[in-house]
Formats: structure tokens, sequence, C-alpha cells
């Protein structure tokens, strides 16, 4: 599966469960090329501005995220950085 396919179905699952005021989705897969332990995944960063964020501390923000995109782990997706954010911590 290419890169920009997963890049679509991280959205979509993210979108579907967060329903996020914004959504970044940054391939980083190129930078990691030949990664030991990739297993063809690739690397991604999400920035992620949700109102499920409020009050959370960052661990259970990162849980809310992974719980998402979990049919992709393991297989189109060797890591994720995650940046999550509250729309009240923007202010």
């Amino acid at each position: 599966m290419s890169g920009q396919q997963t890049v679509d179905r991280l959205r979509r699952l993210v979108q579907d469960a967060l329903r996020p005021e914004e959504l970044t989705i940054r391939d980083d897969s190129a930078a990691h090329a030949g990664h030991a332990g990739a297993g063809g995944g690739g690397h991604y960063h999400l920035r992620v501005v949700a109102n499920q964020f409020a009050g959370l501390p960052v661990i259970a923000r990162h849980r809310l995220v992974y719980q998402a995109v979990a049919p992709l782990l393991q297989t189109e997706v060797h890591a994720l950085s995650l940046d999550t954010v509250a729309p009240q911590d923007l202010i």
C-alpha cells in the first residue's frame, strides 16, 4: 500500500473517531528508509486538535488516537509521532 493510501486511511480513522477541528498528517517514512524492524510499515506524524482531549493528560490523548488507528498499526504503520491538543490549549 502506498504512503498516500495509508495517509488517507489514517485521516478517515481519526476523523471518524475524534471529529478533530484540525488534523495534519505528515509521512516521514522516507527519512527512515531501511530502518530495522519497520517491516514495510511507514512512519507518520499526526497533529490532532480535538475537543475530546480537553482535560485529559497527554498519555490519555495518545491512547485515543492509537485506538482510532489500531487497524493500521504493525501493518501499514510502524511508528507514530503525535501532537495532541485540545482547542482550549491554543488560547
